[in-house]
């Protein structure tokens, strides 16, 4: 009976991934005294303890423990397949708050701030779905973030999906209660509209942050059809309130036609750095990167990364795309130039899945938040 439950959940969780989860994770829990609701086992002998889901393991299974943790851990395919369980980001254990995390994934299902074309509402379960083929381990860099930090996916923010000012004020709330716990959200988006209320949010505990913004786009229009808050305003509106320290605000492959001649004197009047896509085509941004550190110095800092920032050609499932973008090798270098900085949250805003014919689109964010996770503070490199 345990296991058809299970099998049950399973399914199901595939498909209704997020908050959700703890709902069928808590029938499951009773039907199984023994095992707590998204604790975490690693230090167990079997890949069902070792993975911190609701899975009693089989009786007998004497496969061995590979990975024993005092931290939540990814489940290795070694143990466990891939298809197997709920779907949260890299399997990692759900649970119903960010108190005693050092580090949480949390997803915003919200797309109704777009302009060009929907579908950003999936992003979120579609990253979790292809972070399945997220290890435990940078090998780039070295950096063990799963031996250095508690991390657990939170669910998703259950934003109004018809009121978008409302949205707002829901994903603000969340993310009060987030960083008031001491723990770094990594977002998985949903429209850039949601940055706004997340750096209300931040900013409200560590005062105005800079920011490492990745776009095909500044986002700092004013306004479209009457409109003041959607996802072409978010960086305005932060300006406006107070939010950024626009001496440490840099914004990194803008590109694409405009309607202004001059479609960065706003940014840069606000003293924001803006790094065309031009500026990046064929050249390594590792230099640029250490010219940031020393921009943002040991104040906090935000990271913003749209996806359209990168070419369609490595990146189409998105809803405004543009041409002639960075490469994914740029990608890691932004974010991996990032070590050293007092990160207090990061985002990646605007996977569409109903243009990501492959899922390269959702793959590729799922590995750059792995990435700003491997950049926090406090993580260990082996």
């Amino acid at each position: 009976m345990r296991r058809l439950l299970w099998a049950g959940c399973s399914q199901l969780l595939s498909w209704e991934a997020g908050l959700c989860a703890r709902k069928l994770s808590a029938a499951a829990a009773a039907a199984t005294p023994r095992c707590s609701p998204w604790s975490l086992a690693a230090s167990g002998s079997s890949p069902g303890a070792s993975m911190g889901l609701l899975w009693p393991p089989a009786l007998g299974h004497g496969a061995p423990c590979r990975w024993g943790s005092q931290f939540n851990v990814p489940p290795s395919a070694q143990f466990v397949a891939r298809p197997v369980g709920v779907c949260s980001m890299m399997k990692l254990p759900i649970r119903a708050s960010a108190e005693g995390l050092d580090a949480a994934f949390v997803g915003v299902p919200l797309d109704t701030g777009t302009s060009n074309r929907p579908g950003a509402r999936f992003g979120p379960r579609q990253i979790r779905a292809e972070s399945v083929m997220v290890r435990r381990y940078n090998a780039g860099t070295g950096a063990a973030p799963f031996d250095s930090l508690q991390v657990a996916d939170i669910g998703d923010v259950n934003v109004n999906l018809y009121n978008l000012p409302d949205s707002c004020r829901l994903i603000r709330e969340s993310y009060q209660k987030i960083v008031a716990s001491g723990c770094v959200p990594l977002t998985l988006g949903g429209d850039h509209t949601i940055t706004y209320p997340i750096l209300q949010a931040v900013a409200e505990k560590h005062g105005p942050v800079g920011l490492v913004h990745v776009d095909a786009h500044t986002d700092t229009g004013d306004r479209a059809l009457g409109e003041k808050i959607y996802h072409g305003t978010p960086f305005r509106r932060c300006v406006e309130e107070g939010l950024l320290d626009c001496s440490r605000v840099v914004q990194i492959g803008i590109r694409g036609s405009s309607y202004d001649p001059d479609p960065y004197k706003y940014c840069r009047d606000q003293g924001f750095r803006v790094v065309p896509a031009e500026e990046c085509w064929r050249n390594s941004l590792v230099p640029l990167m250490g010219e940031v550190r020393t921009q943002m110095g040991g104040k906090p800092v935000y990271i913003s990364f749209d996806i359209d920032g990168l070419d369609p050609a490595y990146a189409p499932g998105t809803g405004t795309p543009e041409i002639a973008g960075l490469t994914p090798v740029q990608a890691l270098e932004i974010i991996r130039g990032c070590k050293g900085l007092n990160i207090v949250g990061c985002d990646l805003v605007e996977v569409a899945p109903m243009y990501d014919v492959s899922g390269n689109t959702a793959l590729l964010g799922a590995n750059l938040l792995f990435e700003m996770l491997c950049v926090l503070p406090g993580v260990k490199t082996r």
